[in-house]
């Protein structure tokens, strides 16, 4: 059992509530993880001392005769097992005393490990997302019957090339752009022409003639053969540039 079942707010809460020799080893604990870590956030959870940083990063605790570093996975303990053979472990945990405390030198590298690991998870879930939004995209393309639809594959190379920071997907049942924000999307219904929605209210402020209707946070374009996406295509990058300048303004 945990020192305190009180409900906290913040670390310094918790630790308030400690004995003074508990508290002073997990202070310096939390400010080598600090320095360690200075992008993490400190938060509470499971009313516990924990730091966040791209998920979950350690959390640390007291209890009655010990306390304890969560190191949040057994990788990191396994790889550390000799540094750590004078201390008690288990899945994800460390246990220490005030009388032999983890050295700051241990804990910046168990944190440090942390920080990898998290960040690698997040960069790999992105490369795993932008892997599918591709695949899903290419697959809806070839599964595509429209007659128009040399020029929607035309289209979408201008799209995409016009400013690195446009990212391609499916989202209502078409192919969709977004720059930190949804912009554009094919709209395919009609067999005679193809449609371009721009639906982030930024798009009112740009004034052009291939832009259409007066909605109040939309418009739309239109393109019926090849020679008007080869004609209209400086001024669809001219748009599409200002827009994605305007959608980072705005957010």
């Amino acid at each position: 059992m945990k020192v305190t079942e009180i409900p906290i707010k913040n670390i310094d809460d918790y630790l308030s509530q400690l004995p003074e020799n508990q508290r002073i080893v997990l202070e310096e604990l939390r400010q080598t993880i600090r320095e360690a870590a200075p992008q993490a956030e400190e938060v509470i959870s499971y009313q516990m001392p924990a730091f966040k940083y791209n998920g979950m990063l350690v959390y640390f605790a007291a209890f009655k005769n010990h306390c304890s570093l969560f190191g949040g996975n057994a990788a990191v303990i396994k790889e550390m097992a000799a540094e750590l053979k004078d201390y008690k472990t288990s899945t994800g945990t460390i246990q220490f005393t005030v009388d032999n405390p983890l050295s700051a030198a241990l804990v910046r590298k168990i944190v440090l490990a942390r920080v990898q690991q998290n960040e690698d998870k997040v960069k790999t879930k992105k490369t795993t997302s932008k892997n599918n939004d591709a695949d899903r995209v290419e697959e809806y393309m070839a599964q595509l019957n429209h007659p128009l639809k040399a020029e929607i594959e035309a289209l979408r190379a201008i799209i995409k090339g016009t400013n690195p920071k446009i990212s391609e997907r499916i989202k209502w049942n078409a192919p969709s752009y977004y720059a930190k924000e949804d912009m554009v999307t094919f709209h395919l219904r009609s067999m005679r022409k193809v449609d371009l929605v721009f639906h982030h209210a930024a798009i009112v402020k740009i004034k052009s003639h291939l832009l259409k209707g007066e909605y109040k946070d939309r418009r739309l374009m239109h393109f019926e053969n090849m020679p008007e996406v080869k004609e209209y295509q400086t001024e669809l990058e001219r748009i599409l540039n200002e827009y994605v300048d305007l959608i980072e303004t705005h957010a």
